[in-house]
């Protein structure tokens, strides 16, 4: 008896019609049988936002007659995309969950803000072995074909070992060839940030508005980073967690005096 194909959910947050996630689709269907929930339009930067103030809606869509995957527009955001796609359209949990391909990179701080990986960390929680994919190009017109062997790779390294449990995977792809990318690191996510600013302008009304810019500077000298090895060429894998609690700090904060 041959094996049960894995369901696997692809979701991004370039949107539904974006070339990333086309080309995510592509590959998945080689792996599994895929099912897309996908935000309607660009939701970039939007983190781990769900929609609680308005309608949300879902549809079908049929974007190309050849595809015989199922595929759903929504109105939501990656995390909404996820929390519908599991909840309301697919009739048992799914094996993985992939989002991607981000056009732009999700290295370091970035993972914070990013709604790829923001989906990716909610199908994290509900279990669901996850992993956000990235290539360092932000151009819609971005060539992905280099991708495909990593990718590949890395899938099938999570549907055959598993993640552990509260983990998910932040992966980022130079932007280069496949001949010049020299391999695979697991790496630490690098300690960056971004020095940002304001620029206050006016409208046609005179009234003042800000356009938000800024400079990503890398703090970080350390050769095991996701920033260092993207630098030298490699697809960086990072694996990140959920919880938020800084634990090593539970023991000192258990010397203040709080119930005096």
């Amino acid at each position: 008896m041959s094996k049960k194909k894995p369901l696997i959910l692809v979701t991004n947050d370039d949107g539904i019609t974006a070339p990333g996630i086309r080309h995510l689709i592509s590959i998945m269907k080689k792996i599994g049988e895929v099912v897309v929930v996908a935000p309607d339009r660009p939701q970039s930067g939007m983190g781990h936002a769900i929609t609680i103030n308005d309608n949300l809606y879902c549809d079908p869509v049929k974007l190309d007659q050849s595809e015989s995957q199922l595929e759903f527009s929504c109105s939501g955001t990656p995390a909404d995309c996820v929390k519908i796609g599991t909840q309301e359209i697919l009739k048992r949990k799914p094996d993985l969950c992939v989002s991607g391909i981000n056009h732009g990179s999700n290295s370091s701080i970035n993972v914070i803000y990013s709604g790829t990986m923001s989906a990716a960390v909610e199908a994290g929680t509900q279990g669901i072995p996850a992993i956000g994919f990235s290539l360092l190009d932000y151009s819609l017109t971005a060539n992905f074909e280099h991708t495909t062997k990593f990718i590949e790779t890395i899938t099938k390294n999570v549907i055959g070992n598993g993640l552990p449990k509260g983990v998910v995977l932040n992966v980022n792809i130079p932007k280069l060839s496949a001949k010049e990318i020299k391999g695979i690191k697991i790496c630490r996510q690098a300690k960056a940030n971004w020095q940002e600013k304001f620029d206050k302008r006016k409208n046609p009304q005179g009234r003042d508005y800000y356009w938000l810019s800024g400079e990503f500077v890398n703090e970080d000298s350390g050769e095991d980073t996701d920033e260092w090895a993207l630098e030298k060429g490699y697809v960086s894998v990072v694996p990140i967690q959920f919880d938020l609690t800084a634990h090593h700090v539970i023991q000192d904060l258990n010397t203040w005096k709080l119930n005096d």
